[in-house]
């Protein structure tokens, strides 16, 4: 009881503590939050001394963690500026999303012809990461109970290709998609306090003894859309005989928690957000730790080139589109960093586009992405295992 108490604090404090490293050290947070989690929890997982019996405690603490996490980054969505959105930003993130689709569908009938069993996984997990980030692969690996070991290597080598990927576009991107798309609208600068809660990394305001109530409201609705979406699984499972509980879950979550998002109330607890990312956090540390480094070093090469296939052809067949929609190539990059990094890089791309107005576009169609990404990967990965 005491080993397993202390490893329980040990994957709630440790993450905290690299969230605090990376506001006070440059490197650290160059390297950003989530690359420290997986790394740190890798070299726990792989000291030996993690001992065998400390594996229930890890699986719970990732199922919790999601399930929690998840709609805490949801309530924070305002629907209302879907439609006050350009229609030229939501057009660009679906057309990024209906790319990301269309190649993963692809390279999976391509990897599965050649005997890659797990290629409706890999499909999956490319919908849910290109069109949402981390979050969106978390939920999917719950969701259609994908090996841990699957999952880390998956991660571990998206971390790699978005990391390229993230720096061809504030570099060598910003002048060759401008020379080939339309030139940028001009675009107002955004509310003040709009995108704070997006982009804002420092979570000392967790700590303010002042904003309890607001925390524990947050978790307690989020603990409120747990029950309910178990429940209706259950429900599911008895009536309809709906066997994938798991996926039906995170479905769940993200209805629910979107709907919650109707609630003026609930959209303006701003702390939900980071809440919310540091579960997430703490699910990347504690699922990095299951992880054998010896697995990790074998890397499966189809692994490697489904993800380069995906992200470089959903980029090239985004661009595309975005040329015949008549999208403006500040939009395009944007809209295409929220889905490929998540919200919390927009605003880096938004600096070196020198249009800090792109931004609330750019991170409002990335949470759309959140939502998105749970449905289409969990969805395609049910579609394509029939074949």
């Amino acid at each position: 009881m005491i080993v397993q108490t202390a490893f329980a604090l040990l994957f709630l404090v440790v993450p905290a503590g690299i969230i605090w490293l990376a506001h006070h050290q440059r490197w650290a947070g160059k390297l950003g939050v989530i690359v420290l989690c997986y790394g740190a929890g890798l070299l726990l997982g792989n000291t030996g001394l993690v001992p065998s019996t400390v594996l229930p405690l890890q699986q719970a603490v990732t199922d919790i963690a999601i399930v929690l996490g998840l709609p805490l980054l949801l309530f924070t969505l305002d629907i209302r500026q879907w439609s006050r959105i350009a229609g030229k930003a939501m057009l660009s993130m679906v057309l990024a999303t209906t790319s990301v689709v269309a190649l993963a569908s692809g390279l999976f009938f391509v990897f599965r012809g050649h005997g890659v069993d797990s290629a409706s996984h890999f499909a999956a997990m490319s919908v849910g990461v290109y069109t949402g980030g981390t979050p969106n692969l978390a939920a999917i690996k719950a969701g259609l109970e994908i090996p841990h070991s699957e999952y880390i290597v998956f991660h571990s080598l998206d971390t790699l290709v978005g990391a390229s990927y993230l720096l061809f576009m504030l570099s060598l991107g910003v002048p060759l998609f401008r020379s080939l798309l339309n030139p940028p609208v001009a675009v107002l600068e955004p509310g003040a306090g709009d995108e704070h809660h997006f982009n804002d990394d420092d979570f000392t305001e967790l700590l303010d003894r002042h904003k309890r109530p607001e925390i524990a409201k947050a978790i307690g609705l989020s603990a409120l859309v747990v029950a309910l979406s178990l429940g209706l699984s259950e429900w599911l499972a008895r009536v309809f005989a709906v066997d994938n509980s798991s996926a039906t879950v995170i479905v769940a979550l993200t209805s629910f928690g979107i709907l919650l998002s109707l609630i003026p109330g609930v959209r303006q607890m701003y702390l939900s957000y980071k809440l919310g990312m540091y579960l997430i956090y703490v699910f990347c540390f504690v699922v990095a730790s299951m992880a054998s480094l010896e697995n990790l070093v074998r890397v499966d090469v189809a692994v490697a080139v489904f993800l380069f296939g995906t992200i470089l052809g959903s980029l090239l067949l985004h661009a595309l589109l975005c040329r015949l929609a008549g999208i403006d190539s500040d939009t395009f990059m944007v809209t295409s960093v929220a889905a490929v990094c998540s919200p919390p890089f927009v605003p880096m791309m938004a600096r070196a586009l020198g249009n800090p107005g792109a931004m609330l576009s750019g991170m409002t169609t990335g949470i759309i992405g959140y939502a998105l990404g749970n449905y289409l990967g969990i969805s395609l990965a049910l579609f394509l295992q029939e074949f």
